[in-house]
Formats: structure tokens, sequence, C-alpha cells
């Protein structure tokens, strides 16, 4: 096997598969003038300081000095600046090739009465403001197992708690509408089959304000209250016990049905990236949202700041103008933002990342775009808006991994695949979460957590379309109701994190 990956004709660097000494000759004949750590980039061109270094065939920063064939190239050598990219709206969109729908995949899900189908079958307990979490926890510690072993098809009692709801304007304010909309998102969810809301009292988030905006579905029961004009926290921990064991008796035993891989909605994460992520889980990930999107289903992403730099190879593949143009005004929009904070885009990647093997934003950006597989982008939504078009659709979100799975589950995602290379750990109740390993080394050292190991690429094992297909087949049984090793461990009932815009006052 070769010493490094070639990712294309144009690069200026080739990418460790393992740890390089100095002095080491790689497999084009050149020597490694320092040592490299596997996962990191070797110089196989010379670079002329002030000049664009090149990976995946694209600028991925410019060199700082002058650099030299067998030259580490990192943080020392490499840097982020701005420069401009052609976004060629829609030149790369091409028409889908669906399967025949009687030859599509199938799954075994919860048909709800409004024609979606759920994964899972969970009771949420949303609460309006951070004054109820705690009373929200303790409702739900009534249902831990085995508890819930008399309600067949139920999958759990969730605490949807945060730190919001007060403390800030109300309606009318971007950033208190787009916290009211991500609390819709949970309550309409398909993998929820009961709510209760629960305020304190007095907060801004008001409960009857906020369920106005709820339209559930007939089969949903919906109950509210608040605290204070309970009479406290006991009295009301034991009427929310009550309500929600009659949620339960309504809802349980549920049946799964047959229904076509189109119903399926995927959201795509990465995070604890590493120099792998962009070669082996993220296009492989790709490959299986091709597979989805082939077969009729919707398949999101997100994280806008880890999309930095590699928007424009998004909006060529736009359906339309207007599709791509939406993609470049949040661009914008971050840029914007990220002033406003004094902060810079170029502050991702992470520690970990760098570590890694990432250098810049724009390196990060190419490789976490590779989820976004080769079929056209139909949509771009703002965080937590629904996912109603079918297809390959994106997100307006940030790119910490809790805030962006937040925004794609209120999005209305019944699966999670998130890819990770330095071995995160999360799950994101009431969807499930796939964890997807990006080499084989932390898939063996953390091979509790990780349900994948698409490290096989790197190995020469598989192919990046025969791992796509793995990983399409591992949905399938998810949505069925396999469990994934998050919910095994318990993972889903700290990890809700709204994004949170509005001002504290």
């Amino acid at each position: 096997m070769n010493s490094v990956f070639h990712l294309h004709d144009a690069d200026d660097v080739a990418i460790t598969r393992a740890d390089i000494a100095a002095g080491d000759v790689i497999d084009d004949g050149i020597a490694a003038r320092s040592a490299v750590p596997r996962g990191h980039k070797i110089a196989t061109h010379a670079v002329a300081a002030g000049e664009p270094v090149h990976k995946y065939g694209q600028t991925i920063g410019f060199a700082t000095k002058d650099i030299v064939p067998g030259d580490h190239v990192h943080s020392h050598n490499l840097e982020f600046r701005q420069f401009e990219r052609e976004y060629a709206f829609g030149v790369d969109a091409r028409p889908t090739a669906y399967i025949p729908e009687a030859e599509r995949a199938t799954f075994e899900g919860y048909v709800r009465s409004d024609g979606r189908v759920g994964t899972r079958n969970y009771i949420a307990v949303i609460c309006s403001v951070n004054c109820s979490a705690t009373a929200a926890k303790l409702i739900v510690d009534r249902f831990r197992e085995p508890a819930l072993a008399e309600y067949p098809g139920i999958d759990g009692v969730v605490a949807l708690t945060h730190t919001l709801g007060c403390g800030t304007a109300g309606a009318g304010n971007y950033g208190f509408d787009l916290f009211r909309r991500t609390l819709t998102g949970y309550a309409n969810h398909p993998n929820v089959v009961g709510v209760l809301a629960l305020g304190l009292g007095c907060e801004v988030n008001q409960i009857n304000d906020l369920i106005n905006g709820w339209e559930m579905p007939p089969d949903r029961p919906l109950s509210w209250m608040t605290i204070q004009e309970l009479g406290g926290t006991r009295k009301t921990v034991a009427e929310g016990e009550s309500r929600i064991r009659e949620m339960l008796t309504a809802q349980s035993g549920l049946k799964r049905q047959t229904v076509p891989a189109s119903k399926l909605v995927l959201g795509m994460e990465c995070g604890g990236s590493d120099g792998y992520s962009g070669i082996t889980a993220n296009p492989a990930l790709g490959a299986a949202a091709d597979l989805l999107v082939r077969n009729g289903g919707t398949a999101a992403f997100g994280e806008t700041t880890e999309i930095y730099g590699a928007e424009h190879l998004l909006t060529r593949r736009a359906v339309s103008r207007e599709v791509g143009a939406k993609l470049v005004e949040r661009i914008h929009w971050w840029e914007e933002h990220v002033k406003r904070d004094g902060s810079s885009i170029d502050n991702n990647p992470s520690p970990g990342n760098k570590a890694g093997g990432l250098t810049t934003i724009l390196e990060k950006s190419l490789g976490a775009a590779a989820k976004g597989g080769t079929t056209a982008l139909a949509d771009v939504v703002e965080y937590a808006e629904p996912l109603s078009t079918p297809g390959l659709v994106f997100m307006d979100t940030p790119g910490y991994d809790p805030v962006n799975a937040t925004g794609l589950v209120a999005g209305g995602s019944t699966v999670l695949c998130f890819t990770t290379g330095r071995g995160s750990v999360f799950g994101c109740k009431p969807t499930p979460s796939l964890k997807l390993a990006t080499n084989t080394e932390m898939y063996d050292h953390m091979s509790e957590d990780m349900d994948l190991n698409c490290g096989v690429i790197a190995d020469g094992e598989k192919t990046i379309a025969e791992m796509g297909q793995v990983i399409f087949n591992r949905i399938l049984d998810t949505a069925s109701g396999k469990q994934t090793k998050s919910e095994e461990l318990g993972f889903g009932d700290e990890e809700f994190a709204p994004w949170s815009l509005a001002t504290t006052v």
C-alpha cells in the first residue's frame, strides 16, 4: 500500500497513511524533511510564500513561507485568507437518476396520521424556559427502565431542557422566534407520539403562546401546565407523571409497517474531524445520501461555518439560481455575524481538528462538504425550518455539533449519521444517531461508541461506493428499530441545544 493518499492531480500535498519520520521516503520518492503525523499533509510540490496551497484540487490556504517537497504542511506554514470563489449557479446540477418505485428500498416505520413516518416513539416533555428544567427531569425520572416495560413500542420519555425562554425580547425578535421554531419542530416531530409542555408561569415564552404554533396531528396527545399554577415542584411532578401515564397507555402497542425509503429524512453531521474525514467517512456518507435521494428520500446537512470556502461547489449543483443564492446569502450573513462578535470563521478548526491534521477552515470545509454527495442541491433552509423538499437540502446552522444536530432534528430528521475522526460521542433523542468512524485506529479504540468503521476505505478493503451502500443499509436497519451504540449507552437526554441568538437582558 502506498504511504500517502493522492487526492487530486492538481494538489500540492498528499495525506499520510501512517506516522512518517524525518528522512522517510514516501512512494513519490520524496524524503520527509521532518516528522509528519498520520493524517497530516506532506508537500509534494514547491509552493512560494503567499501562493495558494491545493488539496482536493481546491485552495485550502496560503503559504506563509516557502514550502518545498517533503515539508510538513500545517499551521506553521499555511494560513487562511479570504479569496474569491466563482459560484456558477447550477452549472453542475444534473437530474437525479431515480430508482424505479417498484425497486426502491423499504424500512419498517411508524406511519402517522399526517402521512409522515417515524423511526422511534418518544413522549417529549418540552420546557418553555430553563426554570422548568429540573421539574421536567424529575418527571422523566419516573419513567426510566424498567418502568417503560409495561408500555410496548414506546422508546422512552425525554426531557427537552435548555437555558433559554426568558430574559429576552419576545415574539418578533429573530432569536426568540428561531428558538420557538426549534421547540415547535420537536413537538411536531414524526418520532414524537405525545407532548407535555412545561413552564414556570411568569416567563417571556408563555406556554399558551408557544403551543398556538403547534399544529399537532390528531393521533398525538398534547398537554401543558405551569409550576406556578399547580402550586410548586412536587405537585407539578405528580401531575406530570399522571398525564404522561395517560399518553403512554394511549400510545403503547404501536406497530411498524413496511414503507418506502422515500419517507426517510436523514440528517448528516461531522464532528471531531481529522485528516481522514474528507477521504473516508464523509464521502461514503455522501454516497449513502445519494442512494437515499435516488430512492426518493431527503438528505440534509448543515454547519454553514464548515462549508465556508467550499460553498461554490454546492452552488454549482443548485437546482436553480434562487436556491444557490440562498446559500450565498447565508454565507454573507455569517461573515458579518462573526465580525460583530470580534471573531473569525477561521477560529474553526478546533484544537482537536488541528491535531488530526486539519489546518484551515477551507480545508475542513472541503472535507465536510463531501457529506453532500453528488446529487443536485434541491433547497436551502434556515435553522430548524421543516425539511419538506425531497432530495439534498442544506440547513443554515452553526458548526457546533449539538446545535447543528438540534436544528436538523427540529427540521424533521428521523435518522442522523455522525462522522468523526477524533471520537465524538453523541445522541439526540428522539432521533437515533449512527456514529461513523473515519479511521480504523480510532474505531478499534472506541468501538463501544462507533457504529461503523469507514476506515476500511483507507485500509483498501472497501471503495467509497461500497461503504456508502453499507451505511445506507444500516440507515434502513436503524430506521426499522435496530438500536445505535449511542442509544444503547443512553445518550440523547442532555444534547438538546437550540441555537441561542436572542440578546439576554
